[in-house]
């Protein structure tokens, strides 16, 4: 099935810029919303010229602001008449080893990670509910399968909600034709992680986003990519001893 109306948060930069571009690629109409509007702009531009048969919307939007949410989903399947898929991506990476005076931030990553991330689910599912059909997709990460320490902390605990509240809302709707997936990517250079030296099985940003597209194309329940490492290595980190965590994180 091809999913041709598809809307992204958190697009303006990183994994969502990345995937914006890899759907244009393939002819999709993208709805596209972020905080940062000029950065959009270009965004759009880009996208235009690259494929000038599609169709690129753009609104401002900080998921924090939870109304907001609600009205410009709302807006969006408004203009293109349905919305296909919708990309539950925005997202931050704040934070510090719990009780060093870092409250704040941490607060702040969680909820922009999760809380936001549900008011996202919420306005999108129910505009699939209506329609009867869509695909609902959340961006999870490959420390959803363990708990890690330092900055890691917080933002991991986010996306082991994030793995665990997609899978609740598939099972709510299985057997029907509304479909989530929830993928979880190893490590992608982005604009969060461009200053870290040495990160394990790293790749560039367009290597990501076209794997993370694949996944997102066929559909399936959950993925971790680029599949290699990550298909295997999310099984020996699930298992090894919490020693051998600490010296990885």
């Amino acid at each position: 099935m091809i999913r041709q109306n598809i809307l992204i948060t958190g697009a303006s930069s990183g994994l969502g810029k990345g995937m914006a571009r890899e759907f244009a690629k393939q002819g999709r109409n993208l709805a596209l919303c972020a905080r940062r509007m000029e950065n959009l702009e270009e965004i759009k531009q880009e996208l235009e010229q690259l494929n000038p048969n599609i169709t690129v919307l753009i609104k401002s939007l900080d998921v924090n602001d939870h109304d907001s949410v609600f009205e410009v989903f709302k807006a969006f399947k408004s203009e293109f008449g349905s919305l296909d898929r919708i990309i539950i991506n925005a997202g931050m990476g704040k934070g510090a080893s719990i009780g060093t005076g870092y409250f704040h931030a941490n607060k702040q990553t969680a909820e922009t990670n999760f809380i936001a991330a549900i008011a996202q689910a919420e306005a999108a599912m129910e505009i699939f509910r209506d329609q009867n059909a869509g695909h609902l997709v959340t961006i999870s990460s490959i420390s959803a399968v363990r708990g890690f320490r330092r900055a890691m902390t917080v933002y991991a605990a986010t996306k082991a909600a994030i793995t665990s509240l997609s899978e609740g809302i598939r099972v709510d709707v299985m057997n029907t034709p509304i479909k989530v997936t929830c993928v979880h990517p190893g490590f992608i250079r982005t604009e969060i992680n461009e200053k870290v030296k040495t990160v394990p099985f790293i790749v560039d940003l367009e290597t990501g986003c076209k794997a993370m597209v694949s996944a997102i194309n066929k559909e399936k329940a959950r993925s971790f990519v680029p599949t290699w490492p990550w298909a295997f290595l999310h099984w020996v980190l699930r298992i090894i001893p919490s020693s051998m965590l600490r010296k990885m994180s």
